[in-house]
């Protein structure tokens, strides 16, 4: 039997482009019905399920942010793309604070509509069977170079496999050193431009002053020094991936033209006046809490939107110790084999200090430490006097003696929070901040401390 329509719901008052949008939209091959108002797209979706929701955000009566919030009550899942003006591109953000997966901006082109309704309805449908998949029992991912045996990391994996097809924009968060690189070259490798170039820039080890051009490449004569056009990382990622590195870190003049790029797939050169195309897809990376930077106001919240597709959080090792001993092994046979060594053993003892070892630099601190013992080891394996930590490890037989009497380690976490909480006014952001963890981190140890729900109102501006 065929597979069944897409299904989708056009609310838009202007008769001629709602007439317009559903005619191209139904010869893409979707099933499409339209309403001119909100009161009339509530009705149907009352009525039947649809599979997505496109609507004018300036809508008469009941608008299209209200209109927004009443259906997504009625379905949380329900994709929105919203469509406005130019001059409204605030509310627009507003919309997609509220719920919104993407927004468009008129005048749009048809094709350009349609793509974007093609990548929402394509990652609502990921997302729907990467919960399957997570529920399913035995399923197992391996990708080279990867270490994933902890459930932590099956997790992360299980998603890439599922994105990996599509062309969404994938945000990558973690702490430095956990492997977002090696994520991101899997997620392009497993993809549909895997023979397209992979091309990646980290934004910190660039002046920002360079960025700019490293990015879009330049004319002869844009700047002193020029002599000759040059073209910038996007130009050579042309029909493949662009993994741009530290993405929190990137000016907000820079951050303007990101944002075009993903809107409307082009940008001019430094010094030029030529627009040029480019189809490429975008993995960003960081290890700030882009959330924190939406407050300070250091990061633009349109284009939090547009890169936040995708969000894939990377667990710190300290989170998935169970992988230490294979991860430790790997790297021990790669330093060998480069160094034309024959592959050492580990011993038990050292690799129960390695596990535990809190590795505040990650997966990134576990290769270095590996790498210094196979150099300097004397003998055919690797013992406890052959790793040489930085930092003394955090779960050893005399933990408790840092402990005040009496308490243990997560009663002692427990109260740490608490104390932050209450030094923040209750405000989560700034919490987060005094204990050094991200926004994701702290809610998931008040989740466990049962107070993720608490009322909040000095963080509701954060949270909104």
């Amino acid at each position: 039997m065929p597979a069944e329509k897409p299904s989708i719901l056009i609310v838009e008052d202007e008769p001629k482009l709602r007439r317009l949008v559903e005619l191209h939209l139904a010869d893409e091959g979707f099933s499409v019905q339209s309403a001119p108002d909100a009161e009339a797209g509530l009705k149907l979706l009352r009525q039947e399920s649809f599979g997505l929701i496109l609507s004018d955000l300036k809508l008469p009566g009941m608008s299209g942010l209200e209109f927004l919030k009443a259906a997504k009550e009625a379905d949380p899942e329900i994709p929105m793309v919203i469509m406005t003006a130019h001059g409204t591109v605030e509310s627009a953000v507003e919309a997609m604070k509220a719920g919104a997966s993407n927004y468009v901006l008129k005048p749009f082109s048809l094709a350009e509509l349609a793509m974007v309704v093609r990548k929402e309805l394509s990652t609502r449908a990921l997302r729907e069977e990467n919960r399957s998949l997570r529920e399913a029992l035995g399923v197992k991912y391996e990708y080279a170079n990867i270490v994933s045996g902890s459930e932590k990391m099956q997790s992360v994996l299980a998603l890439v496999e599922r994105i990996a097809p599509t062309n969404s924009t994938v945000l990558l968060g973690g702490e430095s050193g956990v492997g977002k690189d090696l994520i991101a070259r899997a997620i392009h490798e497993h993809s549909l431009r895997f023979r397209g170039p992979f091309v990646k820039i980290n934004s910190t080890a660039i002046p920002e002053n360079l960025l700019e051009s490293e990015l879009f490449g330049y004319e002869k004569g844009a700047f002193s020094g020029a002599v000759s056009s040059k073209p910038g990382k996007f130009e050579l990622a042309d029909g493949g991936t662009l993994f741009l590195d530290e993405i929190g870190d990137v000016p907000p003049a820079i951050q303007v033209k990101l944002l075009r790029v993903l809107q409307e797939r082009e940008f001019e050169r430094l010094g030029g006046t030529k627009t040029l195309k480019v189809d490429v897809r975008l993995i960003a990376a960081t290890n700030r809490d882009l959330r924190a930077a939406l407050e300070d106001g250091t990061f633009r919240e349109d284009l939090y939107y547009r890169l936040n597709v995708v969000p894939i959080d990377i667990p710190p090792l300290r989170d998935h110790p169970e992988d230490i001993p294979a991860l430790a092994r790997l790297f021990a046979e790669r330093f060998a084999r480069e160094s034309k060594k024959a592959a050492p053993a580990i011993s038990g003892a050292a690799i129960q200090l390695l596990v535990n070892h809190r590795w505040p630099g990650n997966v990134r601190e576990l290769q270095n430490v590996i790498e210094r013992g196979v150099t300097l080891a004397s003998g055919s394996s690797l013992d406890v006097s052959d790793i040489h930590l930085d930092s003394p490890p955090a779960r050893s037989s005399a933990s408790s003696a840092v402990l005040p009497p009496g308490m243990t380690l997560d009663q002692w976490e427990e109260a740490a929070i608490r104390e932050a909480l209450r030094a923040a006014g209750g405000n989560k952001s700034q919490a987060a901040r005094a204990l050094g963890l991200s926004r994701n981190a702290l809610r998931y140890r008040l989740d466990k401390m049962g107070l993720a729900d608490a009322a909040d109102p000095a963080d509701s501006s954060a949270d909104s």
